[in-house]
């Protein structure tokens, strides 16, 4: 083997364990580090949320988001804020029902951004921490995910990070560092109907 081969061999392997997570917030993205972390991979966090609203609230996670990554010692990329990019988005489905088709054109343009970052990058992975939330369908994100995945030749890590008490060690985790807590998903659509309960 020259050492041409042996280099390419190399930088397939660490492309193999490395894993691009989509973080929705640093309360659902905290034991899905530590997972990941554990399972063996080299976790990159990427931040892309352009559907938070309003921008006061959007820094409030960044910043929260910060400092979980720094806990935990992995890099965080922080996409631009751009909602408009959201709006534009999701137009014609601002009325739709919380769970209904507005929030899967939500998942799929947050993990379609992530899968473009992911082969810009080099990063075979990729998977998301909004899988984690109780109020979330993991069999809709997966399916969601994968579509994605195999449009870009990449792997998505299908994980219900739920499983084995997970919503339970995210929040430990998060309340251990004191990390800033929302009460409503994201979007000035969630938020509206929360004040409409």
């Amino acid at each position: 083997m020259n050492s041409k081969e042996f280099l390419s061999k190399q930088e397939q392997k660490n492309a193999d364990s490395k894993i691009l997570l989509h973080a929705c917030c640093a309360i659902c993205s905290s034991y899905p580090v530590s997972f990941l972390k554990d399972a063996g991979y080299e976790v990159v966090v990427y931040f892309y949320n352009p559907n938070i609203h309003p921008a006061e609230e959007y820094q409030k996670r960044l910043d929260a988001q910060r400092t979980l990554c720094k806990h935990f010692g992995v890099e965080l990329i922080e996409e631009k804020y751009e909602p408009e990019e959201f709006f534009e988005y999701v137009k014609g489905f601002e009325n739709e029902p919380e769970k209904g088709l507005r929030c899967d054109k939500c998942f799929s343009l947050r993990l379609e951004k992530t899968a473009q970052k992911a082969k810009d990058l080099g990063i075979k992975n990729f998977t998301t921490s909004i899988v984690i939330s109780p109020h979330k369908n993991f069999q809709k994100l997966s399916d969601i995910g994968t579509k994605i995945a195999s449009q870009y030749d990449l792997n998505f890590e299908a994980i219900d990070f739920k499983k084995k008490d997970g919503f339970l060690k995210t929040n430990k985790i998060a309340n251990s560092l004191g990390l800033y807590r929302q009460n409503y998903c994201g979007c000035k659509f969630s938020k509206r109907v929360k004040s409409e309960k």
